[in-house]
């Protein structure tokens, strides 16, 4: 099981829209979750609206958050994605077989049987996490909670029997200005890394939110983008 999840606080402003990469992502079966990490009058209508589209496009959720919040609230995400995914897929699986859409129709004691599969299924389904940090300079005072955030992921990842692993990147990129992207973590598990990939991140620059998520998406799945690009770099088969 696949998912990106996006933490950013505001606006995209370069490449194509966030909302059209997030429909592509969902399209090749990996879930986008966006979480909004704002402080009191700082993102504005528009970056909330933005938030919230990229994650109803990438077939996640969307929650907008404190600093002191986030590390709890990336945990709640990655694990309700995984149990919202298990749990349609076993809803196809009752339609097909007995005609019925939701768990709560089967009799008590085969739906006490059902939810315990689904929980198990949580537990032990293998996962994968690319994590999409937005280091753009707004971001910058809000790095020690995304620090502390993926820390726990990790512990919370291992905590689980299925396989579990992490990805990290940010945009733009720190090293190249041509470059969106950059990794700063390969498919791991190990808290070691994490703490060595903060020495790394120097905060600045514009938000290419749509074209990060377009490569952090090519990354995940292992294959070129899809669809045509136009000229202005928008990908004309998704329309959201």
């Amino acid at each position: 099981m696949k998912q990106i999840l996006l933490i950013t606080d505001g606006c995209s402003n370069v490449g194509v829209s966030p909302v059209i990469a997030a429909a592509q992502a969902q399209a090749e079966g990996v879930t986008v979750n966006v979480i909004g990490v704002i402080d009191q009058g700082e993102l504005g209508v528009l970056g909330s609206e933005e938030i919230r589209e990229i994650a109803a496009a990438g077939g996640g959720m969307s929650r907008i958050v404190s600093s002191a919040q986030l590390s709890q609230t990336v945990q709640m995400m990655t694990r309700k994605t995984v149990s919202t995914t298990i749990q349609q897929a076993v809803g196809k699986e009752l339609k097909s077989i007995l005609g019925i859409t939701q768990v709560e129709e089967l009799p008590p004691d085969k739906r006490a049987e059902v939810v315990h599969v689904i929980d198990e299924m949580s537990e032990t389904t293998s996962l994968r996490v690319a994590l999409l940090i937005d280091a753009s300079a707004s971001m910058k005072p809000k790095l020690a909670a995304v620090r502390e955030a993926i820390h726990d992921l990790l512990l919370s990842l291992r905590a689980r029997s299925g396989k579990s692993e992490l990805a990290v990147f940010h945009f733009p990129s720190t090293k190249q200005r041509d470059q969106e992207l950059e990794m700063d973590l390969d498919w791991t598990n190990q808290l070691a890394n994490v703490d060595k990939m903060f020495y790394k991140i120097n905060m600045k620059g514009t938000t290419p939110t749509g074209p990060a998520l377009q490569q952090t998406l090519q990354f995940v799945t292992g294959k070129p983008l899809s669809g045509a690009t136009t000229e202005e770099g928008m990908l004309s088969d998704y329309v959201v």
